[in-house]
């Protein structure tokens, strides 16, 4: 494992290690006060946090598992992990929000709301405390996964935002039923579960993009060209073909050059393209050059 590689993990695992021991504290305050307080929407809003603790845990697994260097069974590595940790946070967000917001939904559909109470204060205060540290913790992961390029650190983020989302409807659905509408504290619950799920779907789609093999965009493709192009011995550029495995890229591109050099200079030429495109681009893991003699 390289260095570069190990630090990743590192990073990862400590954030990973500090949001799951914030999101433990939270979700057990949460419920505490949603029990005491009777507020469903206090009790979604710790199931909510709950799921987080779950995310954080596929997180810290797929970034250790994806760490390792390539193997006989893996050649081309085990970036898809991080992938795959993606779309199973994703999971739980849908999982999670439908139960809120069919919770919530049934207690609107079945009326009598003059028999429901208002929650007590405790869901109040639980639900600006739970605003605070979520989005805390979204910062504090997101700027961390943008520093490492990490799609499971991301998506833990965006998880921790719709806590602070969902922590907003809460407080909202709390104190309009302190205000004398109770039925407001079950609504907050339905609109937890729009928020999760638009988040949920959002995380689905940016990992799924990665797990198929999305090419990278024109600017980055038409930099890869122009730098190919200013090697000395490269007279074209014939293909380029890029995709994006995991959050890695993968290159191969047909260059061509004078068809009576030697051997020894088409490699070298190939050799100059790689070793510069590598360079200008950190995420770039592998670079196949094939060269093709000039046709005029």
């Amino acid at each position: 494992m390289s260095k570069t590689e190990q630090s990743r993990m590192q990073i990862a695992t400590r954030v990973t290690r500090r949001t799951l021991i914030g999101n433990i504290l939270l979700s057990a305050f949460q419920l505490f006060a949603g029990v005491v307080a009777g507020s469903a929407a206090m009790i979604s809003d710790a199931f909510h946090s709950i799921s987080d603790m779950l995310g954080e845990i596929v997180v810290l697994v797929s970034v250790r598992m994806s760490s390792p260097e390539p193997d006989k069974d893996h050649p081309y590595g085990h970036e898809r992990i991080e992938c795959v940790a993606g779309i199973l946070v994703s999971v739980i967000l849908f999982v999670i929000g439908g139960i809120i917001g069919w919770n919530g939904l049934q207690t609107i559909l079945a009326g009598n709301y003059e028999h429901l109470e208002a929650p007590g204060v405790l869901a109040l205060w639980a639900a600006v405390i739970g605003i605070g540290v979520k989005e805390c913790m979204y910062w504090y992961t997101r700027n961390t996964a943008k520093k490492i390029d990490s799609v499971a650190l991301m998506a833990s983020a965006w998880h921790s935002r719709s806590d602070a989302i969902s922590s907003i409807g809460s407080f909202a659905g709390i104190f309009g039923a302190r205000m004398g509408f109770p039925i407001l504290d079950s609504v907050a619950s339905v609109i937890i579960c729009l928020f999760i799920l638009r988040v949920a779907f959002s995380i689905y789609q940016n990992a799924t993009k990665r797990m198929t093999d999305k090419a990278c965009d024109d600017e980055t493709i038409e930099e890869m060209r122009a730098l190919a192009l200013a090697q000395e011995a490269v007279l074209g550029v014939d293909l380029i073909k890029t995709r994006i495995f995991g959050d890695r890229i993968y290159v191969d591109m047909e260059i061509s050059s004078d068809g009576n050099a030697t051997l020894f200079k088409a490699h070298q030429a190939a050799e100059d393209v790689h070793d510069a495109i590598e360079a200008r681009f950190p995420k770039v893991k592998h670079c196949m050059i094939h060269v093709n003699p000039h046709v005029e």
